[in-house]
């Protein structure tokens, strides 16, 4: 007999499970199913056919492919996870009950996730867990501004809060940040760890206000809390011991004490003095001594044809030793209302020396009447006592400075100046619009690229050498092919004074020659009087091309273009054009936008101007 193939029973019908069915495949909860899911990074999945997957099923479900599932059927965290519900059950029994005894001994003996082996199993290797740092430090760092909660408990936020200093402070020692941007959400770095680039975003901070419960799923945000505080501990004990630093670190002044969980204020003091402290080496040192020099770049003896790239990457590697030392020997004092942990973070890992008022908060190094102070930072209008030996400038310079990657020039950041635009150094290269300033910078670097290179004036001198010498070779060959010719010539000469000698051919070879000469002569003549027909000179005329007709044969090519994609890649392929059309979309408001607010600003100058002539002339 011929086997049957039922319905649904192969296929896209047999490998797709719904949400539903994994969870009573599972035997868990939807709160459970959803804390496992995030654990081990099982997501939906998207079928090709959906009628298929869901049988036939008319609605939208989520789907999950039954592979993960069953994958998840052999994790540990199951069990724990079905023991906890059982602990809820005899927990509140005892609570019924009035049993306080019977309900806190089983409190202490809940059931509690561990997660090392979960980490090894998505992070096989430690640059794999680099490459998810972002997220992972991103949610670190806001959890470290929340209090203690219903939900996100007293352990969550302490760790978080601990963990964001650790790496902080590695960042500080490694030397590792790269770029910083102020913005809405709040301020965003970007570091290279171990040859990746890791971006996390630290928020604005702002006392806590409580949500509402439909605006945010707490719960959800926990289960990656949990996760990611187990990675970030194992990623610091890491880099930690990669640049010989004592794990865990040693802190003058204590992070978890109940003081600090009281006060949020007291808090981010503590916290700050904590970034503003050296940490302990394995040696006994610490890392607040004088940097170690750069090793020395090895200069490439070889052909420069072989590696076109080399001069790039040598420039490269140049601006990034001078950006890592960019605030090397500079002592800045900050006023209390300016935002200090940015500062110090960015100041503190480019070399530089911070501090503050002691009598307001602690972890300060030196005093503001210190007068081997170079920068002072302000953030208001004015400044009643001030000191010539220091420029007094706005937070933006520090950030400008580093994007630039040189020391700006303090003039158009001083106390009460309007501010030059804040541009964010993430540009992407598809970008369809770039600001005016932008543009502007951009030539500007392009001209100080362009000036003396002591690697470029060297090839440029040996180019010019090896010209010179081409050139007197040159000059041999000319010399020895006219000596050559001159005595083919002297030759022919005697040849032709024997031949005169001897009276043989005097007739007939005179009459020739006389004969082919006049025959040159007629020929020059009636090429100057009539000229060959075809070559003339015609005055050029101006080509102008029409952007209708231009429009039209675009619309032909790339309806054409359309035609040739194969039938599975033209969706994919009409996502490109949509996605490319809402990009020149967006450039072309952005230019919008630009074009008005210059406009303003003109109508605005105009307006000043006739006001200050009214009160010149009365």
């Amino acid at each position: 007999m011929v086997k049957r193939n039922h319905k649904f029973k192969s296929g896209e019908g047999s490998i797709y499970l719904t949400r539903k069915a994994a969870m009573r495949k599972l035997q868990l909860s939807m709160k459970d199913f959803r804390q496992l899911c995030i654990l081990k990074g099982i997501y939906p999945r998207e079928p090709k056919n959906r009628a298929r997957a869901q049988h036939g099923a008319q609605d939208i479900k989520i789907l999950y492919h039954k592979k993960d599932i069953t994958f998840l059927l052999h994790e540990p965290i199951v069990w724990t996870l079905r023991d906890r519900k059982i602990y809820n059950r005899r927990i509140a029994k005892a609570r019924a009950k009035k049993n306080l005894t019977l309900r806190d001994i089983r409190l202490n003996n809940f059931p509690q996730l561990k997660l090392d082996h979960i980490v090894k199993e998505r992070f096989p290797t430690f640059i794999d867990a680099i490459k998810e740092l972002d997220d992972c430090m991103t949610l670190l760092f806001l959890f470290s501004t929340f209090p203690a909660t219903r939900v996100i408990k007293r352990e969550l936020t302490s760790m978080s809060r601990r963990l964001t200093i650790e790496f902080m402070q590695y960042v500080i020692a490694a030397q590792a940040l790269r770029k910083v941007f102020i913005s809405i959400k709040g301020y965003y770095f970007q570091a290279e760890i171990k040859g990746e680039t890791v971006t996390w975003i630290v928020p604005h901070y702002f006392p806590y206000q409580s949500h509402r419960g439909e605006s945010i799923d707490f719960s959800i945000m926990k289960s990656f809390g949990d996760f990611f505080t187990v990675m970030a501990g194992f990623i610091n004990y890491r880099l930690y011991h990669s640049i010989n630093l004592v794990y865990p670190p040693q802190f003058p002044h204590s992070l978890d004490s109940d003081e600090t969980f009281a006060s949020e204020d007291a808090f981010m003091n503590e916290r700050i003095a904590a970034l503003n402290a050296d940490l302990m080496r394995t040696d006994g040192s610490t890392d607040g001594g004088e940097q170690q020099d750069e090793p020395e770049m090895l200069e490439w003896t070889g052909d420069s044809d072989d590696l076109p790239h080399v001069s790039q990457i040598r420039q490269e590697a140049q601006s990034l030793a001078k950006l890592k030392t960019l605030f090397k020997g500079l002592k800045f004092f900050i006023n209390r209302e300016v935002p200090r942990e940015p500062l110090v973070f960015i100041i503190r890992s480019f070399g530089g020396r911070v501090s503050w008022d002691k009598r307001l908060f602690v972890g300060a190094t030196f005093e503001e009447s210190d007068e081997t102070i170079t920068h002072q930072i302000v953030d208001r209008p004015s400044l009643e006592k001030q000191y010539i030996s220091r420029d007094y400038i706005q937070p933006q310079w520090l950030f400008d400075s580093v994007n630039q990657r040189r020391l700006l020039p303090t003039n158009q950041y001083f106390i009460g100046a309007v501010l030059p635009p804040h541009l964010s150094p993430f540009t992407r290269d598809d970008v369809l619009y770039v600001p005016p300033e932008e543009l502007r910078l951009q030539e500007q670097q392009g001209a100080e690229g362009s000036e003396f290179d002591p690697a470029t004036s060297a090839l440029t001198a040996q180019g010019h050498a090896d010209a010179e010498e081409h050139i007197s070779d040159d000059e041999e060959l000319d010399q020895q092919q006219t000596q050559h010719d001159y005595a083919l010539l002297k030759a022919f000469n005697d040849e032709q004074t024997d031949m005169l000698d001897s009276g043989k051919g005097e007739d007939g070879a005179d009459k020739e020659q006389d004969d082919e000469d006049e025959k040159q002569q007629t020929a020059a003549v009636k090429g100057k009087k009539k000229p060959t027909k075809g070559m003339a000179v015609v005055s050029g005329k101006v080509y102008k091309e029409d952007a209708q007709e231009e429009k039209k044969l675009t619309k032909q090519e790339e309806a054409l273009r359309a035609k040739m994609v194969k039938s599975k890649h033209r969706k994919l392929y009409h996502l490109m054009l949509e996605k490319k059309k809402k990009a020149q979309k967006e450039a072309n408001l952005l230019q919008m936008k630009r074009e008005q607010i210059d406009k303003q600003k003109q109508r605005e100058q105009v307006v000043k101007r006739k006001q200050q002539r009214k009160q010149i002339l009365a």
